[in-house]
């Protein structure tokens, strides 16, 4: 009997522990058989009770966690802060400021109309077509500058012929040099000495005729050189010729003109081409435009129309009161009244030297080279953006920088010299070409212009070293919108004191 209740007991046990088992409790033998029995026995009902409320912690803590995340995306839907910066710090990356722009436009309007309707009230209608054509004769039957463009023809030709002769070893280099460089030397000094020397020559016409002979000197100088070079490399049987002097084996240009290679350039259709192109540097083939284009031809002709007739009414209206005005302040020395008076004539000065820009470099320039069908129109680049003195005399006036460049400083830059000295040569010669164009049409020499051209040079290196950014691109601003104005009220007023003064007397 008892033996049958041991027999049952343990057949119990082993049901357990099978149950126990199967649920995924595993059997460790310890001390004996009995006790690992209710060893795994105990171990899977433990394992069995707490498999369940591990399913119930992570069933409870999955809400906890929606919660927070529900929570904090309604908050978020609340806010209404975050971290940034303000527009106005350069930090904040920002850089539309078209309104502000637009703003500095209509302030500058009203602000120049208030000033215009002041100088109406204060001397009336001063603008007389009529007397204009005074400015460039004294004697209607004496025209002496009209003379002086006719004669130029003259120098053209001689250097045409040099060049002929030159390129079939009638002459030699060395006599070719001097003839070429007695001929410019006249092309300088003949038409300075008319001005000087005839009465009836005006500072306007004086001022337009040694413009023209300037503009005609720098291209006889480049058509010299460009046709040295051709010599040069005809005489060592150069294959291929660069692009400004090249002989290509192609016959014809894109627009349908026949190229030219030396010396077939030397014709008097290519030289007077080159004297009328808006070029100072010449090239035995230029690019071409395929046509001639009636609409911005005409829209260019407008533009000059307008603006030349808007020129001499504002300078007949706003400046010459200015200036005549500034005669007494100057005789006294009155350092205020100088400089308030230098202050008023600044703001005209500079909107007439931006009109006479646009309409020179962008229209005059433009209609010249639509009819000739030159297809190089880069007169100017940005240089309203001139962050440094340098860049801004590189961008202005893109021919005479090409021309600098090319015929000056270069070929210092091969001889040896350094850098700063070719530099200073290139705003030597600049200045001494502003003071020719100025002192010799007001029959005095005062060296206004020559020394505000040698003061770019320490200008431009305190600007490069100093200051950078916007500050450099203000400070030549500067320099345009009160230097002009300074050297004018200089040469004014020692014309005045010169002439009215001593005829006063």
């Amino acid at each position: 009997m008892a033996e049958s209740d041991a027999v049952g007991a343990l057949l119990t046990l082993r049901r357990r522990a099978t149950f126990a088992a199967g649920r995924g409790a595993s059997l460790q033998p310890m001390n004996g058989g009995s006790e690992a029995v209710f060893q795994s026995s105990e171990t899977a009902d433990i394992s069995a009770d707490s498999g369940p409320k591990k399913n119930r912690e992570r069933v409870q803590s999955k809400p906890k966690s929606e919660k927070k995340k529900r929570s904090s995306d309604i908050s978020d839907g609340m806010s209404c802060h975050k971290k940034q910066e303000s527009l106005l710090s350069s930090a904040s990356g920002y850089n539309n400021y078209r309104g502000i722009l637009n703003w500095c436009v209509v302030m500058l309007v009203l602000s120049n109309a208030r000033l215009f309707l002041e100088n109406l009230l204060r001397y009336g209608v001063l603008v007389d077509p009529i007397q204009i054509v005074s400015l460039f004769l004294n004697d209607p039957y004496s025209w002496p500058a009209a003379c002086l463009v006719i004669v130029s023809n003259v120098f053209i030709v001689v250097a045409l012929y040099t060049e002929r002769q030159l390129s079939k070893g009638s002459f030699s280099e060395l006599v070719g040099f001097l003839v070429h460089c007695i001929n410019m030397a006249i092309m300088l000094t003949f038409p300075a000495a008319v001005v000087l020397l005839v009465p009836s020559v005006t500072p306007v016409g004086g001022a337009f005729v040694l413009g023209i002979y300037t503009i005609l000197f720098l291209k006889l100088y480049s058509y010299k050189d460009v046709n040295m070079w051709c010599r040069e490399l005809s005489t060592v049987k150069a294959k291929k010729l660069a692009r400004s002097l090249s002989c290509p084996s192609a016959q014809y240009l894109n627009g349908g003109d026949r190229k030219v290679c030396y010396p077939g350039n030397l014709t008097i259709r290519d030289m007077y081409y080159f004297v009328f192109a808006p070029t100072l540097c010449y090239e035995l083939n230029f690019p071409r435009s395929p046509k001639i284009r009636m609409s911005f031809l005409l829209r260019r002709l407008f533009e000059m129309l307008f603006f030349i007739q808007l020129l001499v009414g504002l300078t007949q209206q706003w400046m010459i009161p200015i200036i005549q005005s500034s005669m007494k302040p100057l005789e006294d020395m009155d350092l205020s009244r100088m400089t308030e008076r230098l202050l008023r004539l600044a703001v005209p000065n500079h909107l007439l030297w931006l009109m006479f820009f646009y309409w020179f470099f962008h229209s005059s320039m433009n209609f010249t080279a639509e009819l000739l069908r030159f297809g190089d129109r880069q007169f100017y680049k940005d240089w309203w953006n001139s962050e440094t003195v340098t860049y801004f005399w590189q961008n202005w006036n893109i021919p005479v920088h090409k021309w600098c460049l090319r015929h000056f400083y270069k070929p210092l830059l091969r001889r040896g010299f350094s850098k700063i000295v070719s530099q200073s040569a290139v705003f030597f010669l600049s200045a001494f070409f502003h003071e020719y164009l100025v002192s010799v049409p007001l029959r005095m020499f005062r060296l206004w212009a020559f020394m505000g051209m040698m003061a770019q040079l320490p200008l431009a290196w305190f600007v490069g070293r100093f200051l950078h950014g916007n500050y450099g691109n203000a400070a030549v601003w500067m320099s345009l919108i009160i230097g002009q104005p300074f050297a004018v009220l200089m040469y004014v007023h020692d014309y005045y004191v010169l002439h009215y003064r001593q005829e006063a007397d």
